[in-house]
């Protein structure tokens, strides 16, 4: 346990700089987000909209990579947010003038948008839901009447709804083609296949790749059908690529060292001319054999599945796509598992608490203590721990940002277009900052509110420090009640939800192994087990944020660690399921079993 505590800022600072690095798009990603930052604060301020800042970070907070999946997060957040609004106008004129009344609006609307959130698909947005109801009712303490409330929840849906606009007309215009990433992101596979195939020692972009799964790719073809942005003929052979392509990263994974030299150098030949054709407008001819024939013969030779699914890849000719189980939108233990009710009470637990103690006081600047609960609660103490980590790090580089352009910058501005231009600065910064993994994404989204918060006080330019000081107080009352809440109140520790990862990727594997059919196992079946066990590893690493009574201690990390290691090599084997069982394939199955085995030993 010393030792893991002792690696821990070594560790944090390596992976922040390498999180840090540019790739392709990333700037991309940021300036389009700073640019619709920009314009919103152009069309809060010419007409007087309040709460500019949480409009722009809206933009930031909501913004993905191609403009289709823009486009369809804001109409939808746009529809959500009209709904609750409606629904805030009905409570309203019952709650206005009744303070318990209105408790209990925060407490039951927090707890079932939370529990709905934690428990289905709709994931971090039922957070934001939870936000918009505790929030809204928390500010009509301060409305003297009626009317005065009404008013108030229009211009809040109105803070909220122009940022949505603004987000599908600027994708409209200039948002990234989906089509086009689509083809990049799969070239890339091919590419890097081929590199791995001539130089066996760059296997870890191979390995990269895997582990990224087809669920984004899968996300990016059903918004390009669902809104044609491609003939149809080309969608299906996308969506056949996805699957083609990840069946030959699994195939060339396994013999990458093993195979003769002559044989990877054709596949990699295979492989750059497969990237051709994904630009093709037809099939290129020296394509191996008839995929529509051959692609469901299940055969536990890697270079046969290859050369197979080389073949599908430069034949555009068409043929139906792998049919997978589309997921249901609550989990299958949504009414089983109380984690899902414990977390919904945790987080609402500690917002209100937070309310209370900046009323008591009363002290409304500090309001986003209350925020922060919503944005910051995860399921596990480490993942929300982190969480509120990065928030505290974002928070104080942002709100340094907004101070130094208070102090340096705005006294100078005479025009919106100045503002502009700062707005779109600081949010380029953030926009990097959040366009890169998971492990250091939030910080980018909070460097952009505390900036936005700080320098989008009024209408006009502004240079009072109080609002950047209420701020970030705020934060760190958040976080402290967020904290005492989570590690006191139903601790559920990392090795725990990684536990249940690891077994439900092994749970996965051990269908597909028992399965009566013939054909091998679909892509999206071992791409979900392989991101399955990815999503353990990732958060195994946050093992370092949890209090020392939580924390696993080294053996179980490292039992933990070997399991996901084990389970991913049998991957492979799985996925190619021969007709006759090999020697390989009955290990792989016995592998299984014991592996479960041993997982159930493994204490949490």
């Amino acid at each position: 346990m010393t030792t893991t505590a002792n690696r821990f800022l070594p560790t944090v600072l390596r992976t922040a700089r390498k999180d840090l690095r540019p790739f392709d798009g990333r700037l991309d990603m940021a300036w389009r987000v700073a640019a619709q930052c920009s314009l919103a604060s152009l069309v809060f301020m010419t007409y007087g909209i309040p709460l500019a800042a949480i409009g722009c970070y809206l933009i930031l907070f909501l913004m993905k990579p191609d403009g289709a999946e823009s486009t369809l997060m804001a109409i939808g957040v746009a529809i959500l947010v009209s709904l609750v609004v409606v629904l805030l106008l009905y409570l309203a004129r019952w709650t206005i003038d009744d303070p318990m009344w209105r408790m209990v609006v925060i407490v039951v609307g927090s707890f079932i948008f939370l529990y709905i959130g934690a428990a289905s698909l709709l994931g971090p947005i039922g957070n934001i839901l939870a936000l918009v109801v505790g929030f809204a009712m928390t500010l009509l303490s301060d409305v003297p009447f009626g009317e005065a409330a009404t008013r108030a929840l229009l211009y809040a849906w109105l803070m909220a709804v122009v940022p949505m606009g603004i987000i599908v007309i600027f994708n409209l215009f200039l948002g990234r083609s989906p089509v086009r990433l689509l083809k990049n992101e799969l070239v890339k596979r091919l590419e890097a296949t081929a590199r791995a195939l001539e130089q066996p020692a760059l296997d870890e972009e191979v390995r990269t790749q895997l582990l990224a799964g087809n669920e984004e790719l899968k996300k990016r073809v059903g918004f390009v059908g669902l809104l044609h942005l491609a003939p149809t003929a080309e969608t299906q052979y996308l969506t056949r690529a996805i699957d083609d392509s990840y069946r030959l990263l699994l195939a060339v994974s396994t013999l990458m060292v093993s195979a003769p030299e002559p044989l990877r150098h054709e596949l990699a030949s295979q492989c750059r001319l497969a990237a051709q054709v994904l630009a093709a407008e037809q099939s290129i001819d020296r394509a191996v054999g008839d995929p529509s024939s051959q692609a469901s013969i299940p055969s536990d030779n890697p270079a046969t599945e290859a050369r197979l699914a080389l073949a599908a890849l430069m034949d555009r000719r068409p043929r139906p796509a792998e049919k997978s189980a589309k997921p249901s939108f609550f989990f299958k233990d949504a009414l089983s598992n109380s984690e899902y009710s414990r977390f919904a009470i945790k987080t609402t637990a500690a917002a209100t608490i937070s309310y209370l103690l900046y009323t008591a006081i009363d002290w409304q600047g500090i309001h986003t203590a209350m925020i922060t609960c919503y944005v910051a609660a995860l399921g596990t103490t480490a993942e929300t721990l982190h969480k509120l980590t990065l928030r505290i790090i974002g928070c104080l580089i942002g709100a340094a940002m907004g101070v130094g352009a208070i102090l340096f910058l705005i006294p100078h501005m005479t025009s919106i277009g100045s503002l502009m231009a700062l707005v779109f600065t600081g949010i380029l910064v953030a926009g990097w900052v959040s366009s890169g993994s998971e492990r250091i994404s939030y910080a980018g989204i909070q460097i952009g509110l505390a900036f936005l918060l700080t320098i989008l006080q009024d209408f006009g330019p502004s240079i009072d420090l109080s609002a950047a000081s209420d701020r970030v107080m705020g934060i760190l009352l958040g976080n402290l009640v967020m904290y005492l809440v989570f590690t006191r109140i139903w601790p559920l520790s990392i090795a725990s939800m990684v536990r249940k990862k690891v077994a439900d990727a092994l749970d996965g594997l051990t269908q597909i192994v028992r399965s009566d059919r013939i054909q091998p196992a679909t892509m999206d079946e071992i791409s979900r087990v392989i991101t399955t066990l990815q999503t353990a590893r990732e958060s195994l690493g946050l093992a370092l944020f949890e209090p020392r009574n939580l924390r696993p201690d080294d053996d179980t990390i490292e039992r933990l660690r070997t399991l996901i290691v084990q389970a991913e090599n049998l991957c492979p084997v799985v996925a190619f399921k021969p007709t006759i069982p090999s020697p390989a394939y009955t290990q792989a199955v016995s592998e299984i079993d014991y592996m479960l085995l041993s997982l159930s030993k493994v204490k949490e």
